[in-house]
């Protein structure tokens, strides 16, 4: 099984894949996570991710899926994972399908997570972060619009996809999330 938690940041996909892969028992890779990973484990892949890190620049797509791929191979994650936070963009998207068409592998569902952009603005500024500024999360959500959020083309085509609404309390989305992953 292999499911792709979607949506705009801030919609709950990290809280949502963190109760899934808890209740159900489903490896959950975080690609945050990932990178901390390779980076602590010092791999060639996470120093080449440290460098961009460390300097605030966006980590290109061919690391970060080197990285998704070196953490997926691993033994733990044969009997399948939820990614949260990957693909984010065509080509991250494609090499994904390469990485699971090579172990005979292929996406179960996406579940994309919708939630009304003036509510996620509220959201992140209640997070209290201090880089959720009203300014970075519209650019965060630009960004989302105009490189990630084509991918719903993407997956939709393949028969992939199912939407539901993440304007709701944790548990009710999280009822939602479960059903449309094990549903469908």
């Amino acid at each position: 099984m292999v499911v792709i938690l979607f949506g705009a940041p801030g919609v709950g996909k990290g809280t949502q894949a963190a109760l899934l892969a808890e209740r159900k028992n489903i490896k959950h890779l975080s690609t945050g996570e990932a990178f901390r990973t390779a980076i602590r484990e010092g791999t060639a892949l996470g120093k080449t991710a440290q460098e961009y890190v460390e300097s605030g620049r966006l980590v290109p797509d061919e690391i970060v899926t080197g990285i998704v791929a070196e953490t997926i191979a691993k033994p733990e994650y044969d009997a399948g994972y939820i990614l949260d936070g990957y693909p984010r963009t065509n080509s991250q998207a494609n090499a994904l399908m390469e990485i699971l068409s090579s172990q005979d592998k292929d996406v179960t569902v996406v579940v994309n997570i919708t939630v009304a952009n003036d509510e996620i603005i509220n959201r992140m500024l209640l997070r209290g972060r201090k880089d959720d500024t009203r300014e970075v999360i519209a650019d965060r959500l630009n960004i989302y619009d105009n490189e990630t959020a084509p991918l719903l083309d993407f997956f939709g085509k393949r028969g992939k996809l199912i939407t539901i609404d993440g304007n709701a309390d944790v548990e009710e989305v999280y009822v939602r999330v479960e059903q449309a992953v094990f549903n469908s």
